[in-house]
């Protein structure tokens, strides 16, 4: 399911991946992992109040995120604030986790783009598009191990 006709609207991605919850939780709480398959960031806790920083690129631009953790409930829920330097407006991304047997459904929903500059390398496309490649791809790759 994704929305993203709107530029109001929350972008909203879920995919059902081959593995059971706590290793989803594992992949996306643990910063050896993270940087495998999403973004590499010198430190990171599953922690509420836990400040990070990683830089993104498209385009040969280079983008340093600014993030923290705002809310944690292990391998259910974890959300982050989620900003650039020196561009206005704080976005929020939050990671849901749902069993379904020994498979897991992760939703994932980014709000707040509208708040963005919404030209170029902010617009929400963009977002629809890398979400899609993490999540669509890189995640269930590192996951089944390849």
């Amino acid at each position: 399911m994704e929305q993203h006709q709107n530029l109001a609207e929350p972008l909203v991605k879920e995919v059902i991946l081959d593995a059971p919850a706590s290793r989803v939780w594992q992949a996306l709480t643990d910063k050896d992992e993270l940087k495998q398959w999403c973004f590499e960031m010198e430190a990171f806790k599953p922690e509420e109040g836990f400040e990070f920083q990683f830089y993104g690129e498209k385009d040969g631009d280079k983008f340093l995120h600014l993030c923290k953790v705002l809310e944690v409930e292990v391998e259910k829920k974890m959300k982050w604030l989620w900003s650039y330097e020196n561009v206005p407006g704080d976005t929020y991304v939050t990671f849901e986790l749902f069993p379904q047997g020994d498979k897991t459904k992760l939703r994932l929903t980014h709000e707040g783009l509208e708040k963005l500059p919404q030209d170029g390398n902010y617009a929400k496309t963009n977002f629809v598009e890398g979400w899609n490649a993490i999540l669509g791809d890189l995640l269930p790759q590192h996951l089944s191990g390849q």
